[in-house]
């Protein structure tokens, strides 16, 4: 059985006209590779050389802090440890945050130096605590590589550093980004604070899009030699959220613009709707044998879409049940498909599922059913 839900449908001279409104093509920004998508629906943009495993420099300290916040969240360690600074941390080469050995500091005031000064010395110091060593830590960061889906990615360090096989994708940084931002809300505000003083020391961000760029609120700059300038980007818009990464730029300013040319023209030419609210009753169907007799059917998570603007009313959505609906169901059983198409396009198809449990009707409805059934 199919249904097709009317209320996303526009009018034909409506969609027909829509239909012709042109996208320019995505800009040619001077990057070794680059990746444009947005937060909510997932909708890849722009791309160039997203799946190449490339040199990250610190933008590696993406997944240091997201393995430092995980360990927070697990209560393995909090926000309000001291963490004695060991040499080894103390003498990592690099950008630093210029904490002294011997000395202890806060957990908060390391985040605080890792992703606001890019300090290598602060990375090691949490990889050590979080850990134990930075070894161990390393082997953590790789496992949530993994269950994060991060394909392209390996890491050596904490830190960023050159290694022999310490490399990221464009996609597999947008893929933690959005882990960040997604997971961790109450820490993401590290990332749009422009400066912090340690130590009499006061460094600002080297993510110059939060001075110029009111929109942006993250996330990190990398650079070494090998990976050029890199920055991975995060932007929202009339609640629109859009995630840029850019790599292996020839200065600081060539990251930044490459970056705004991105973000610019995802917002201008695309917008995203969210269509269903995950646990929404979206529609109902006939279930057999059941009580009750009819069950409401809905997602499981939020259905956002990203088009080019203007397209809204070309949009069509249909309702697929895979076969007719028994009972006893259990409440979140997937019975069918949400298909979303943009002018004959597909553009998502997500799980169509139970929202309650159905139980089995007495004995006479399920026989007055069976009767039903079989006449038909």
């Amino acid at each position: 059985m199919t249904r097709v839900w009317t209320a996303l449908l526009g009018s034909l001279f409506v969609a027909s006209s829509f239909a012709q409104v042109p996208i320019p093509a995505p800009p040619q920004v001077g990057a070794v590779g680059f990746y444009l998508v947005d937060f909510a629906s997932d909708r890849v943009i722009a791309e160039k050389a997203a799946d190449v495993s490339v040199e990250p420099a610190s933008i590696t300290k993406l997944m240091t802090a997201y393995a430092a916040f995980k360990a927070l969240e697990q209560n393995q360690i909090s926000m309000d440890d001291q963490v004695r600074v060991s040499e080894k941390a103390w003498r990592t080469q690099g950008s630093r945050m210029f904490i002294e050995v011997d000395t202890e500091v806060g957990v908060e005031d390391l985040l605080r130096g890792m992703i606001i000064q890019s300090g290598n010395d602060a990375s090691v110091a949490l990889a050590e605590h979080v850990a134990g060593s930075v070894e161990a830590f390393v082997g953590l960061m790789n496992q949530h590589a993994a269950m994060l889906g991060m394909t392209g990615t390996h890491f050596e360090n904490p830190t960023g550093l050159p290694g022999d096989n310490h490399v990221m994708t464009a996609r597999d940084i947008a893929i933690l980004a959005k882990a960040i931002i997604d997971e961790f809300p109450e820490y993401y505000g590290f990332y749009s604070e422009r400066e912090f003083t340690y130590n009499g020391i006061r460094q600002h961000n080297r993510n110059s899009l939060l001075w110029r760029d009111q929109s942006v609120d993250g996330l990190k700059t990398g650079h070494t030699d090998a990976a050029g300038y890199c920055l991975v980007t995060s932007a929202e818009r009339d609640g629109m959220r859009l995630i840029s990464v850019v790599l292996g730029t020839a200065s600081p300013d060539a990251r930044a613009d490459a970056s705004q040319a991105l973000l610019g023209y995802g917002f201008r030419f695309y917008e995203t709707h969210r269509l269903y609210a995950s646990g929404e009753e979206i529609t109902t169907a006939r279930v057999w044998r059941g009580q009750p007799q009819v069950a409401g059917l809905g997602l499981t998570e939020d259905l956002y879409v990203t088009i080019p603007r203007g397209k809204y009313e070309s949009l069509s959505a249909v309702m697929d049940l895979s076969t007719d609906l028994v009972a006893p169901l259990q409440s979140q059983d997937t019975v069918g498909a949400v298909r979303v198409s943009l002018d004959g396009e597909p553009v998502s198809d997500v799980p169509l599922v139970l929202l309650h449990e159905v139980t089995q009707a007495g004995f006479f409805a399920r026989l007055k059913d069976d009767i039903t059934r079989w006449l038909q």
